[in-house]
């Protein structure tokens, strides 16, 4: 059966507040180590993060540990009003993971996206293990963050089921961090594989809306957005919020201005739009996003609604629960874009209560604000041929586990 327990703590000294979360998820769980199977941590940046694992290892023991900083930690209990440390302790006689961790983002992408899964699906062939789920949690200020999912999918295969949430800082945009065993890390991605009997659902949805005319992208390299329709990409948001509103998008980190206003990038082949935060912009007017924007492609300026985020995020928890195909969910994972945290304001707890609403009252649920959030594009998992993961922001991403 499989079992969560989950603990959150705050204070100042990051030792004791790591110990006193993984103690709680214990406690909450009703089991000690040896039950344990897979120990999850999220943590403010705040925190002195190698005191916050010697924390949560002098409880934990050797249980594998994966986890990240975050932009925010979401419990059950609703959105996180200060740092903290939350943690998550699972235990289960049908499931196995696998965890692994690459290093090199910023230079090499695609091949570390690559080389976590090989790793994670060579430990599981030793034991003679199909994978069927693989959850990630890339650094959210290096590299590509598409060509990281391309990456794994290269190694698990192009319509492998895959989720997660890319690490944050909070909102400072300066470094992230990642945990994989004993070690921080930062410019990595680690990654979990799923083996075993049980059920899985995931969903993703935003909430965005689109305003003005679509751009068209004719330049543009990587996640950097040079030009639409021949002009400086800032030219958007010059036209949208003024000029001299603009200029403070060039003195002052454009993510902490406008990521209430993203992108809404549509490409050929997808359905729908994938939502891009915009980061910094340079004095030539370039933007540069938190993913690939290709040329090509056509962009829209989005605005938000407290109330259409919030109803989306119950429409995609609904949405995650029924691909359980019945099973009651035992335990779920959120990633919310931190533009949805933005947005929300002191309302962030309304989210975290509806999707509680729609999983069931007793379902442990740990999750972040990201730096980006990696789906199968509508959710779809039950289709093979059209589960085609993406590296999405804005979005809110729920994966329920189910028996």
């Amino acid at each position: 059966m499989l079992r969560a327990g989950i603990g959150i703590n705050y204070g100042d000294d990051a030792f004791l507040v790591g110990v006193n979360a993984c103690q709680e998820a214990f406690l909450k769980l009703g089991a000690d180590t040896h039950a344990a199977k897979l120990i999850i941590v999220f943590a403010s940046v705040k925190y002195d993060q190698e005191e916050v694992l010697r924390g949560v290892r002098s409880v934990s023991g050797g249980v594998p540990l994966a986890g990240a900083s975050t932009a925010g930690e979401i419990t059950g209990a609703g959105s996180s009003k200060k740092n903290s440390v939350a943690v998550m302790v699972l235990a289960s006689n049908t499931v196995n993971f696998f965890l692994s961790v690459a290093e090199g983002l910023k230079d090499h992408s695609r091949e570390a996206g690559k080389q976590v899964a090989d790793q994670v699906k060579a430990d599981a062939e030793k034991l003679g293990e199909d994978l069927r789920f693989f959850m990630m949690f890339p650094d959210g200020r290096a590299g590509n963050g598409s060509e990281i999912v391309r990456g794994v999918l290269d190694s698990l295969g192009e319509h492998f089921p895959v989720a997660g949430g890319a690490s944050g800082d909070d909102l400072h945009f300066e470094k992230t961090y990642q945990y994989c065993g004993e070690k921080v890390y930062s410019g990595a991605v680690v990654g979990i594989g799923f083996s075993g009997e049980f059920s899985f659902g995931v969903a993703v949805e935003h909430g965005w809306t689109p305003i003005g005319l679509p751009k068209k992208v004719t330049k543009s390299e990587g996640s950097v957005l040079y030009e639409l329709d021949g002009k400086p990409a800032i030219r958007l948001y010059e036209d949208y919020f003024g000029e001299e509103n603009a200029r403070e998008l060039k003195e002052n980190v454009l993510a902490k201005n406008a990521i209430m206003y993203p992108l809404g990038v549509s490409m050929e082949g997808k359905a729908h739009l994938l939502i891009r935060d915009p980061l910094t912009v340079d004095a030539d007017g370039a933007i540069t996003c938190a993913a690939e924007v290709p040329e090509g492609a056509e962009v829209r300026l989005m605005v938000g609604s407290v109330e259409k985020a919030i109803e989306m995020a119950g429409v995609a928890a609904a949405a995650a629960k029924k691909n359980l195909d019945g099973k009651e969910p035992r335990v779920a994972f959120v990633w919310s874009g931190v533009a949805r945290r933005k947005l929300f304001g002191e309302r962030a707890d309304e989210e975290i209560r509806t999707i509680q609403k729609e999983l069931g009252a007793d379902v442990p649920i740990i999750g972040f604000y990201t730096y980006g959030e990696q789906a199968p594009m509508n959710g779809e998992i039950k289709n093979q041929e059209q589960c085609n993961p993406e590296f999405h922001n804005g979005t809110v991403v729920i994966c329920a586990l189910g028996e």
